[in-house]
């Protein structure tokens, strides 16, 4: 069943009464909703946010200083979203949500790696979340450095070609594609595949979506529209 449309002015009514009472924290923490009872409704819901983003009709559903105080005991995000350290990429303002909505995780080129599958299994493990997206975007530098010959890719850092050798295998057998830009995008794509099949192979994670706890499904974010793409049945999925 889909959830009702989660009334925001509602919420924060029902906090400043509590504060004018001199409600607990726990009370107030107490208040605030399980917003998402499925990864449907969690789906749904980020789509509905990103529709609102790039049509311009976001609602900017920033807390007021009542409704941080219902965050001080816990969070309750409804998805993990796994995205690129792109400052182009604002995971939250794309969909369109607010404080304690989301659990994100961001690495450049969205990689799972030791420290980020540690996040997404807290998430899963501790945050109840019913969602994981791994969110690659238009331009990614790192899957673009992937693709770079490997006398170029020996100038960088260490700790800089390790992360981009991990996204190597993804994008090495690219159909051939003509237009850079496709094929940049089919390069990101083929990444955000790479990393959702490698997450559902990890035993919690695919524990949690055996037992229909969470979905883990792709998205694609262009910057110019500010539109995301979403990756959700197994073909569009399988790398």
């Amino acid at each position: 069943m889909t959830q009702p449309p989660f009334d925001p002015n509602e919420l924060e009514r029902r906090i400043l009464d509590a504060v004018r009472r001199g409600a607990s924290m726990q009370d107030i923490a107490e208040l605030r909703p399980a917003r998402m009872t499925s990864p449907e409704d969690a789906i749904g819901a980020l789509k509905d946010g990103n529709a609102r983003f790039f049509s311009g009709q976001a609602t900017r559903p920033e807390a007021d200083a009542n409704q941080r105080r219902a965050l001080i005991m816990g969070q309750t995000p409804f998805a993990t979203v796994l995205a690129c350290s792109d400052s182009r990429v604002p995971v939250e303002i794309v969909f369109d949500q607010g404080l304690g909505d989301l659990f994100v995780v961001r690495v450049a080129g969205n990689v799972v790696e030791g420290g980020v599958l540690g996040s997404l299994e807290y998430a899963t493990e501790h945050l109840d979340v019913r969602l994981i997206v791994v969110m690659g975007h238009e331009g990614c530098g790192a899957v673009a450095a992937a693709m770079l010959p490997a006398d170029q890719l020996a100038r960088e850092p260490e700790n800089l070609r390790h992360l981009i050798t991990a996204i190597q295998p993804c994008v090495r057998d690219l159909p051939p594609i003509r237009d850079k830009k496709a094929r940049m995008r089919e390069a990101v794509l083929n990444n955000v595949r790479h990393q959702v099949a490698a997450l559902r192979q990890q035993p919690v994670i695919q524990a949690a979506e055996a037992r229909g706890q969470i979905r883990v499904i792709g998205a694609f974010y262009e910057i110019g529209s500010g539109a995301v793409d979403f990756l959700i049945e197994e073909e569009d999925l399988r790398p």
